[in-house]
């Protein structure tokens, strides 16, 4: 090879080596928090890895696609998970449930198809004490509602999501839940800042 040739080539992997050495640390700052120009993209992904599936996925995963009202199902229970004072780990298992009971769909009474009186986003039961109709079919307070269930599961952030939402819920199906964690983290992360 040419010197001169052999001497650029050098000279330019020498320049990306060193303005990739340069360019990384500028993207974050001293405390690991995201620094001005790292992107949405990257933060997403560290969302999702250590906040919202932190114990992994469990078994195959579930997937539907969601229309208008759906996607305004699961921004409403993000912002009662935020209003709750809870993290982006509480509106994935909070999705996830909502997914499995209802697949996001604010549900009324459906007779013979229903179980006993379950209603809403959570198919929650007013004979069971979660409210009244008016209450369980309002997605803030059926959400609130889960949620302050929740916190009263002891350990339930150490918990798989299935079994934190089994204990909440009371399913004859537990481990349905656990499909749709995937999904549901993918929700939080792309809704949780909007």
């Amino acid at each position: 090879m040419n010197t001169i040739l052999r001497k650029s080539i050098l000279g330019i992997a020498g320049l990306t080596v060193a303005g990739g050495l340069a360019a990384g640390p500028l993207n974050h700052q001293q405390d690991g928090t995201p620094g001005p120009r790292e992107s949405a993209v990257a933060v997403q992904s560290r969302l999702d890895t250590a906040t919202l599936i932190p114990h992994g996925v469990q078994g195959a995963q579930s997937h539907i696609d969601l229309d208008d009202e759906q996607t305004a199902n699961a921004q409403a229970i993000i912002a009662a998970t935020k209003k709750a004072g809870m993290d982006e780990r509480a509106a994935v298992v909070s999705i996830a449930t909502a997914l499995q009971e209802s697949k996001l769909q604010n549900l009324g009474h459906l007779g013979d198809r229903n179980d006993h009186d379950s209603q809403g986003l959570f198919q929650q039961r007013p004979s069971s004490g979660w409210g009244t109709v008016e209450q369980i079919t309002d997605p803030e307070y059926a959400t609130t509602a889960f949620l302050k269930a929740l916190k009263q599961v002891d350990g339930w952030r150490d918990m798989p999501l299935t079994e934190a939402a089994q204990t909440v819920q009371v399913s004859a199906y537990p481990d349905h839940y656990a499909q749709w964690e995937q999904q549901a983290a993918d929700l939080v992360a792309e809704h949780w800042n909007s």
